[in-house]
Order: C-alpha cells, then sequence, then structure tokens
C-alpha cells in the first residue's frame, strides 16, 4: 500500500503522541485524525487474488480474544508505551474474521480437533489427529483409522511439490503440530510406550514413528522445530542436556539416527548449534532443543544449553524452505501461550503471545506479501478474563484502579482485585510456589501482594487441578493472497479451504 504525505505525518504524529503522557496527549482532534487515517488505508485495500507460492500459518495454541487484548497492552506497557493503544505485529494485517471453534462432539474443544479441522477442512471429535467423527477416541483397530484419515494442507502441499515445514515451542508430537501429519485416534499416543498392547497388534504407530516416516516417504518435509525428543530417543540413551535424563521408547529405535541415515540432514539440540546453522546450505533440518516442551520465553535465557526464540525459529525455517523455488506451506505454533493459561499464569500468557508476535513480525520482514499468504489464528481460547473498570494506562497485570484514584478498587470483602482472572483453575499461589493444591476464591488480601511478578498466578473461580479452555470464537487474522476471504464468522474448517484455494490446489 502506498501512503501520501499527510497520511506519514498523521501515522508519524500518532506514534508521537502514543509516546507522550495520557493526560495530556488526546483531545478529540487526535481519534478524529486517527480514524480518518484509519479509514484512507482501508479505502485503499485491494484484494489479492493472485496464487499464493507460499502459506505461513501462525497459530497461538489457546489464543483467545482477551489473550491478545491483555498480551497488546502487556507488550506495550514492557516497552514503556500506550498499552492500550499499542498493536501487536499481526493486529496489523489487513483482514480480521471470527472462527467457530467447536469440535465435532463438544461445545469446548481441545487442540487436536480444532487443528485437525484447520488443517483438514473436517471437524471431528476431541482427541483426535487428522482422521474424521465417525472414529471413536482411543479406537485401536489401525484399519479403521485408515479407513477414515484425511489427508492435511501440509500432506495436500506436499503432494503437489512443496516443501514444507513445522515450528512449535512444544513437543513436535504435540496434538497442534502433529495434526499436520500424524492420523490416529488418540493424541496422547506419542512414543511406543504411549500405545496401548492392543493398538500395537493391529499395525498402530506412534505419533513420533508418524513424523519420522512422514519425513522419510515425502522428502518434502524440510525443517521441523521444536521440542520432544525423549520421545525419538531410545530409553537406554541418555539425553545430551539433562543427564539424570533419558528417551522414553522401549521399541529400541532411535528415530534421530534413522532421521539422519534417510535425509543426510542435520540434527540439532541446542542454541549454539543452530546458529551454526547455514540456512543456504541446510536442505533438512531437525531441532529438538527439550526432552518435552519448549522454556516459555520469558525463562529461555536461563536454559543450559540455549533455545532459539520463536521468531528465530520462524526465520530459520523460512530461510531453508526458501531454497526451493516452487513455494511452501509453513506451520508455527506458540504452544505455551496454552500451557501458562492453563497454570493461571497470566504473565507467561502475554509474554507468550507477545513472542507470537515477533515471529509474525520476523515473517513478513522476509517474505513477499504480494505471493505469500500470513494467518494467525488460534485453535481455542481460555477462560482468561479482563475486568473492572481500571484508569488507563493501570498495569494489566495490576490490581484495579480507577480513574482519578491512587488506590485500588475494593471489592464486596474489602478486598483489592486485579484486572485479570481467571474463570476456573488452581487459583492464587505466591511467587515462585508450586501450586501443589487448588486454592480458588477470595483467600487472601491482595494490598501487599506484587500481582505483576512473572510467578503470580492470578485468583479463579472455580476449583480445578488444570484451568480449562473456553469456547468463544476466536480471531483470523490474515494478508496475501485470499487473505480478503476471511470476512465474517466462519467455522473453523473454512481455513483449510482458503489456504487449499490461495495454493490453486
Amino acid at each position: 500500500m502506498i501512503f501520501d504525505m499527510r497520511e506519514w505525518l498523521i501515522f508519524f504524529g500518532l506514534m508521537f503522541v502514543m509516546s507522550l503522557p495520557l493526560a495530556w496527549a488526546e483531545d478529540a482532534q487526535t481519534w478524529r485524525e486517527d480514524g480518518r487515517a484509519a479509514l484512507a488505508t482501508a479505502k485503499k485495500l485491494q484484494p489479492n487474488n493472485a496464487k499464493a507460492k507460499n502459506v505461513i500459518l501462525f497459530v497461538g495454541d489457546g489464543m483467545g480474544i482477551s489473550t491478545i487484548t491483555g498480551g497488546r497492552i502487556f507488550e506495550g506497557q514492557q516497552r514503556g508505551v500506550d498499552g492500550e493503544r499499542n498493536q501487536l505485529a499481526f493486529e496489523q494485517l489487513p483482514y480480521v474474521a471470527l472462527s467457530k471453534t467447536y469440535s465435532a462432539n463438544q461445545q469446548t474443544p481441545d487442540s487436536a480437533p480444532t487443528m485437525t479441522a484447520i488443517v483438514t477442512g473436517v471437524k471431528t471429535n476431541d482427541g483426535m489427529l487428522g482422521v474424521d467423527q465417525k472414529v471413536k477416541r482411543g479406537e485401536t483397530d489401525y484399519a479403521m483409522v485408515q479407513a477414515h484419515q484425511i489427508e492435511t494442507i501440509l500432506e495436500k502441499a506436499e503432494a503437489h511439490g512443496l516443501a514444507t515445514g513445522i515450528v512449535s515451542t512444544a513437543r513436535i508430537t504435540h496434538a497442534t503440530p502433529a495434526a499436520t501429519y500424524a492420523h490416529i485416534s488418540n493424541r496422547d499416543w506419542e512414543s511406543n510406550v504411549d500405545l496401548p498392547e492392543q493398538a500395537r497388534a493391529t499395525g498402530m504407530k506412534d505419533i513420533a514413528v508418524q513424523l519420522i516416516e512422514h519425513v522419510v516417504n515425502s522428502k518434502s518435509l524440510r525443517v521441523i522445530l521444536g521440542g520432544g525428543r525423549a520421545y525419538f530417543m531410545p530409553n537406554t540413551q541418555q539425553d545430551p542436556e539433562h543427564r539424570k535424563k533419558s528417551g522414553k521408547r522401549t521399541d529400541h529405535r532411535d528415530l534421530i539416527a534413522e532421521y539422519l541415515a534417510a535425509t543426510k540432514g542435520e540434527y540439532i539440540w541446542n542454541k549454539q548449534q543452530f546458529d551454526a546453522i547455514d540456512s543456504k546450505k541446510t536442505k533438512y533440518l531437525l531441532g529438538l532443543f527439550q526432552p518435552s516442551h519448549m522454556h516459555y520465553e520469558y525463562d529461555r535465557l536461563q536454559d543450559r544449553a540455549g533455545e532459539p526464540s520463536l521468531a528465530e525459529m520462524t526465520a530459520k525455517a523460512i530461510d531453508i524452505l526458501n531454497q526451493d523455488n516452487k513455494g511452501y506451506f509453513l506451520m508455527v505454533e506458540a504452544a505455551r501461550i496454552d500451557h501458562a493459561s492453563h497454570a493461571g499464569n497470566a504473565y507467561r500468557t502475554f509474554s507468550e503471545t507477545a513472542a507470537l508476535a515477533d515471529a509474525v513480525k520476523a515473517a513478513m520482514a522476509k517474505v513477499d506479501m504480494r505471493d505469500t499468504l500470513i494467518i494467525v489464528t488460534a485453535d481455542h481460547s481460555h477462560a482468561l478474563t479482563i475486568t473492572g473498570y481500571p484508569k488507563r494506562g493501570n498495569p494489566i497485570l495490576g490490581k484495579v484502579i480507577a480513574p482519578d484514584e491512587t488506590m485500588p478498587t475494593l471489592a464486596q470483602d474489602g478486598k483489592p482485585y486485579t484486572t485479570v482472572a481467571f474463570a476456573n483453575g488452581l487459583g492464587f499461589h505466591e511467587h515462585g510456589a508450586v501450586a501443589a493444591e487448588v486454592q480458588t476464591g477470595r483467600i487472601k488480601d491482595m494490598s501487599d501482594v506484587d500481582t505483576t511478578d512473572p510467578d503470580f498466578h492470578q485468583e479463579a473461580l472455580v476449583p480445578l487441578k488444570d484451568e480449562t479452555h473456553a469456547g468463544e470464537d476466536v480471531a483470523i487474522f490474515a494478508g496475501g493472497p485470499n487473505a480478503h476471504l476471511f470476512h465474517g464468522v466462519h467455522e473453523q474448517s473454512y481455513l483449510y479451504y482458503v489456504m487449499e484455494d490461495a495454493f490453486g490446489f
């Protein structure tokens, strides 16, 4: 899009205003100029009906609307700017829609059926990966699973000669990344030790095996970056980073060795090795940076062997995939947004959301949006709420303080309360404490508690050992070819058809 000089002046004026104290930075003219500039920009939007050479699908696992709002304010406040008027990188994409996340059998879903819907175009039951709803969870008959498996957008891209890649901060065998390549009746069957004996007897293959055999057979899955190396290692093999840990597999298969033998590619497990990879010369790359999930972004720099950030992994994946002139499909998951919310820890929920925005920004800097469709969405939401009537600029993780007040607003029980809370879960815990028991409700006066501490766990209403997903719609942000087709409220399965059409399959 091309802006004239007046629009540039308005834009830089707004950026300047956002850096000023709120008490005098805004007036009626601020909103008039803001609105007119936004309208002028919107009027210049033109649908891009060109065929997409590349598609990059970003999934913020558990990133509901309230999480985006909180993440936006958090990221801005961390940088010392107006958090409310801040924009995350993916919020700058021109097209926005909503996605209905219910699964075939549940109002509030889990990640397996939601991601399956996104990458196959077919909704299915909870716990299922790459199979339709005719399969029951835990089905041990492999023939039944095979009969009802559904082709994914990753598999379809490979069938059309495109390169593919998978990046996640979770185990690479976890539900969201696994949905792109696995076909199985239980998302928890990540290694051979997880498979029931009856399932093994019918020929069922665990998710880690499915991934490696997919690479061997397709020759197109060029980049795999994430966690979960224990699921690829035999239990007789010591972990290279954590000396007291070893692999999980009892079938004597070393899937990492099998990968290297089949691809002649590179395997890495720490930051130094990651940095040493030459993206122009590396054709196949497998990076497994933890035995299980990767660290939260806030904790990442404390890892003994070092881990790349989500943005760094995204950039490296794009560079490697760009070696293929035909184009590529890349899936990038910010998995630990979900994990932080399950733990009731909003600080890490928001910092992981900001890390996803950084990854989108890195991707947008590397691709040509004229031939690359970028989609940013979520598989489901979480029970995170933003409530009360805090004044502008109040710390998003702080206690509610009303406009023109200096002391926190008190609830009917005479205690202050935080802007961010969870509808259910473990509830409040002291800084750094392990949540050993459920502590929901108003069990403590927060007056002297630093609720902005990274290890603070927000209060919750309903006592559960694990905070749950939520069932409301999630957002879809998009730019590039076919992005204008995200225009209203869609079934989650609709995303597949926009990607498929963008590729021209």
